[in-house]
């Protein structure tokens, strides 16, 4: 395959190319009104310079990143790569394998810890950070409030996981303020079911360990004299993924307990509802209704949660497995956030469609995961076991939560695209994430390591191949390359890896400030495939985004071939835009070398197009 194209970096790429009124009104735009582009990094992981990578590592033998590696250069080159938020993933205290009892922390059994390190979405202590990230563990929470003020001053946001559906095995927080209760402190313990129970019980029954499969043995089988296939829990709880049997199967999530929001083992809601025209209604309406009312203990505990780390400085969550709890709860949680941050930024981690807009004009949520539409076909498209025929349904179906959206290819629970198991070269999804980052108003996210085309072939322990282990320590190396040892500068990766690193910095930063992204979208595939079906096939895809003066064609290659062809502007596209009459120029922001001319006769025009493999084209015109 040919090197597909080098590409410039500028932030404002295109700026030298617009007329005096298209420049004035982008210099109009503010932050408020920038695509948001979400750059998720597990914390632990970003710092880390240790390249061992032994299965099942210890902290001293693989590394673990602090926050205090994430220095301002750092940070200052995720703002130059595009990033407008960063989600530092895995800070709340979670459930780990390690000894912090001189500071007051119990330990954590590892038969209920997956992996050494300990999944992040395993919160033990809501009101403290993981104490592997800090320098000082004493200090660990200064530590985090320091990095939130680096990340400000450099006018980014911070995101942080709040994770509302379940807890660790052993919920125990010794940071909660003076007058909160803990988790399950009052619970009625002999009945399965009070509306004011944090959890739901197995009375007369005791909690057992999996039967483990597959060879599996916790910390690979080292010995530990808490890893004896017990953990003490009587009466057993419910597990997180709803397992209501006192010894959960291997593949349930048998390290947390599912918190109990008021909706009975039948399906019964023990709360108010809210009534069906606040659909219509904004958050303080939402706020007012919720005065008053009597709710279930747990949403008046996760409130408080919430709104400890908004007066903390964080700027937003995503929120984990959002629509395993009542959209109720959410009308209730984000109106209150709202109203002490009204710029809070609320992303649903969400899978079923069918619910997205309950979950958006009831729950008010600000963006929700386009996991199951958007990134299953593109994901299927670069596999090549689909085409993009099927993404102009996706988009027309979604054209009214279009700005409610966040797109990706990668985040801690997917395969790296790098790896075998996906695309195998990160090349080949490039034309997935210009349409990922370019398709909608909607937010759009990378994965650490993606922008360098991370492989995630490390054996971690727990953690396996393709993905990059969330429950073990371990390095990341194409990123440790662009690390540099700690100077941020990308000095240790190889020319192909800055390429892309490259493409990724100008496409997301024409993502994020670009006008016309924040405006319409018109599609032209179904019109190129219907109008010239030999030529415009399948592994094509194309439309424009406009906005006022500023109007992007935007034209994707997905195919191993070479593809030249006539891409025709439908009377519609000409009529919305109203293009004179004539023949203009466009140029290429991604960085092509060679300029396009877009000619108007009559009520059509078009555009003489050639793509490489796996190329794209941004035009401005």
């Amino acid at each position: 395959m040919k090197r597909i194209f080098s590409l410039l970096a500028g932030a404002m790429l295109w700026h030298g190319c617009t007329t005096s009124n298209e420049s004035n009104e982008m210099s109009e735009i503010s932050a408020v009104e920038q695509k948001p582009v979400v750059y998720q990094m597990m914390t632990r992981l970003f710092g880390n310079k240790v390249t061992t990578n032994k299965p099942w590592g210890t902290k001293e033998e693989n590394g673990v990143g602090k926050f205090n590696d994430i220095t301002t250069e750092a940070l200052m080159e995720l703002k130059a790569l595009g990033a407008t938020h960063l989600w530092y993933t895995g800070v709340p205290h979670h459930a780990l394998v390690g000894d912090y009892t001189k500071y007051g922390i119990s330990l954590d059994d590892p038969d209920v810890v997956k992996g050494r390190a300990g999944s992040p979405y395993a919160v033990k202590d809501y009101y403290n950070v993981n104490p592997d990230l800090a320098v000082d563990v004493t200090q660990r929470l200064q530590e985090f409030k320091a990095l939130i003020d680096r990340t400000h001053s450099l006018g980014l946001k911070v995101i942080i996981d709040l994770v509302p559906n379940h807890v660790a095995r052993r919920y125990n927080s010794i940071s909660r303020p003076a007058g909160v209760k803990d988790l399950g402190e009052d619970d009625d313990v002999s009945v399965e079911f009070h509306v004011n129970n944090n959890f739901y019980y197995i009375p007369g029954k005791a909690f057992q360990v999996p039967e483990w499969r597959d060879g599996y043995r916790p910390l690979g089988g080292e010995l530990h004299p808490l890893a004896d296939g017990k953990f003490e829990e009587y009466p057993a709880k419910w597990t997180g993924n709803g397992s209501r049997s006192p010894r959960p199967d291997f593949y349930d999530w048998y390290e947390t307990v599912k918190v109990n929001y008021g909706v009975a083992p039948d399906g019964t809601k023990h709360f108010p509802q809210l009534p069906a025209d606040y659909r219509n209604k904004d958050y303080r309406a939402h706020f007012e209704f919720w005065k008053g009312k009597t709710v279930p203990d747990t949403w008046v505990k996760f409130r408080q949660i919430a709104e400890y780390w908004i007066d903390f400085g964080v700027d937003g969550f995503r929120y984990d497995m959002a629509e395993m709890v009542p959209v109720e709860f959410w009308s209730y949680m984000n109106s209150a956030i709202k109203m002490k941050k009204p710029d809070a930024f609320l992303l649903a981690e969400i899978y079923n469609p069918s619910i997205y807009r309950d979950y958006i004009y009831l729950g008010k949520m600000d963006y929700l995961y386009d996991k199951v539409e958007m990134y299953d076909t593109l994901r299927h498209i670069v596999e090549g076991r689909g085409n993009a025929d099927h993404l102009p349904a996706i988009i027309e179906r979604n054209a009214d939560i279009h700005p409610k959206l966040l797109h990706f290819l990668e985040n801690h629970d997917e395969q790296r695209i790098a790896s075998p198991a996906f695309a195998g070269d990160p090349f080949k999804a490039l034309p997935a994430m210009v349409v990922s980052a370019t398709v909608d108003k909607g937010a759009t996210m990378i994965y650490v390591g993606q922008e360098v085309g991370e492989q995630g072939a490390e054996d971690a322990g727990f953690g396996k191949p393709t993905r990059t282990s969330i429950f073990d320590y371990i390095g990341v190396p194409a990123h440790q390359r662009w690390m540099n040892g700690g100077k941020f500068d990308g000095g240790a990766l190889t020319e192909r890896e800055k390429e892309l690193r490259n493409y990724y910095k100008t496409l997301l930063n024409i993502a994020r400030s670009h006008p016309a992204l924040r405006g319409d979208y018109i599609d032209l595939h179904l019109f190129n495939r219907a109008e010239n079906p030999l030529e415009y096939h399948n592994k094509l895809f194309s439309y424009i985004r406009h906005k006022g003066l500023n109007r992007l064609l935007v034209v994707v290659n997905f195919s191993d071939k070479n593809s030249d062809f006539i891409l025709k502007l439908s009377p519609e596209a000409v009529k919305r835009l109203q293009l004179a009459q004539g023949k203009f120029p466009g140029k290429d922001i991604l960085g092509r070398n060679n300029g396009f001319t877009i000619e108007v006769r009559g009520q059509s025009g078009r555009v003489s197009v050639h793509l490489e493999p796996f190329q794209s084209a941004i035009i401005e015109f």
